[in-house]
């Protein structure tokens, strides 16, 4: 038995997750009654790692604070600088591919109890209560905003502790690393018990009739995880962006892609910025971060079903109205919260722009959880695997300025 166990190990995580996935949907095509009980291990999975995530946060960037050392620079100001441009930029692409292939939809009975923002500044105004949370309440309800606020505060309160506490600190941060690490290497079982879960309750056809829609939103996507992103990682690095690109998507988005909360997926995307040799001064911040905040596919999705819905009602959209979606979209993205389904409830207040009522709105959002089986699958797997893409850019860009060598697969960097 550990001899199997050592060979399974073996294996590279990517192909254990391949295998879980072909496991998953070959016993709900065939078995799925009998096999209903592997449905549990992706609520369990999943449940995991959404519970260990939050202290992993608050431990990591706790210490990563006290213990940084005065002078050492970071790269959170580049970072955030490529958040937002890759989510504005993903808000044009979405809205540019809304006019070349416009959709109408098929509205649906509103969803009940969800309360979406009447307004920007409910936004704004709930991101800052998110803010001040109680610690305890933060941590509980996975208020990543929280989180950091309050990671943030006792690591600069921490900055003064003799060695011996912030060794202690470094020594929880580890431990929940390595448990963590546990979680992660369990993938293959939880993904495919949310294969077996995702095929059994929606099956294919529940799908068909809002083909048009999904086809737009999942190729606004790809377009910003394969021309949009590498473009922008290019311009930072004047290098071929498609080995990091696709290093991120494979190992970070196949992940966030099932789990499809972004927040579930910060544990794995810590994992690969080590992997990757990034600065845990700044990863340690900027992927829990970019978790709350960088929202392209949010982004999208938001877009997308805002300008279906004035199609649907004959309603014209003027470029200039069409630029402030570009906007609205992007900054209501970064307000959309990291678990599944969270760009949604979104919608309205995009929909606002064109006085379009809330009672319609809510049937707009009523089609994203139709849809969602792909759509959030698909925008929680361009939101996370972006965060360590941005992240890594923004190292690579900064080293390549200071004439460093740098070797990753497919870079070499050095002096010119």
């Amino acid at each position: 038995m550990k001899g199997l166990v050592l060979k399974w190990n073996q294996i590279s995580l990517v192909k254990r997750i391949v295998i879980g996935i072909l496991i998953g949907l070959i016993l709900a095509l065939t078995v799925p009654d009998a096999a209903s009980g592997v449905s549990i291990l992706g609520s369990l999975f999943v449940g995991a790692l959404k519970a260990v995530a939050p202290v992993l946060v608050l431990f990591l960037v706790m210490h990563a604070i006290a213990a940084h050392k005065s002078g050492t620079k970071t790269n959170m100001k580049s970072i955030l600088g490529l958040y937002a441009i890759g989510t504005l930029f993903a808000g044009v692409v979405a809205v540019v591919a809304s006019f070349m292939f416009p959709v109408k939809l098929i509205l649906t009975t509103g969803v009940e109890d969800l309360s979406p923002p009447e307004g920007i500044v409910e936004v704004i105004k709930t991101l800052l209560f998110n803010v001040v949370a109680n610690p305890i309440d933060a941590l509980i309800s996975a208020n990543y905003l929280g989180i950091l606020m309050w990671a943030v505060v006792l690591g600069l309160a921490l900055k003064k502790a003799t060695q011996n506490t912030k060794d202690v600190l470094g020594s929880f941060s580890d431990a929940i690393t390595k448990v963590v690490q546990w979680v992660i290497n369990l993938a293959p079982f939880g993904i495919m018990g949310l294969v077996f879960d995702a095929i059994v309750t929606t099956g294919f056809s529940a799908l068909k009739t809002y083909g048009e829609l999904i086809l737009i939103l999942v190729g606004c996507m790809l377009f910003i995880a394969f021309v949009m992103n590498p473009l922008i990682v290019f311009i930072y690095t004047r290098k071929n962006p498609y080995p990091l690109v696709l290093m991120v998507l494979r190992e970070s988005g196949i992940t966030a892609f099932f789990t499809r909360s972004s927040a579930a997926n910060i544990p794995v995307n810590m994992k690969m910025a080590e992997k990757l040799g990034l600065d845990e001064d700044t990863y340690a911040v900027s992927i829990p971060l970019g978790a709350t905040i960088n929202m392209a596919g949010a982004a999208v999705t938001i877009a997308v079903l805002t300008l279906a819905t004035a199609n649907t009602l004959g309603i014209e959209v003027d470029i200039l109205t069409a630029i402030i979606l570009s906007v609205v979209a992007a900054v209501s993205a970064a307000g959309a919260s990291g678990v599944a389904g969270g760009s949604l409830l979104l919608i309205p207040l995009a929909c606002s722009l064109f006085g379009i009522p809330n009672d319609i709105a809510m049937q707009v959002v009523g089609v994203g959880f139709i849809i969602g089986v792909i759509q959030d699958s698909c925008e929680t797997a361009l939101n996370s695997s972006s965060d360590v893409l941005f992240t890594a850019t923004a190292e690579y860009a900064k080293e390549r300025k200071e004439g460093k060598a740098i070797s990753m697969p497919g870079w070499k960097f050095g002096r010119s």
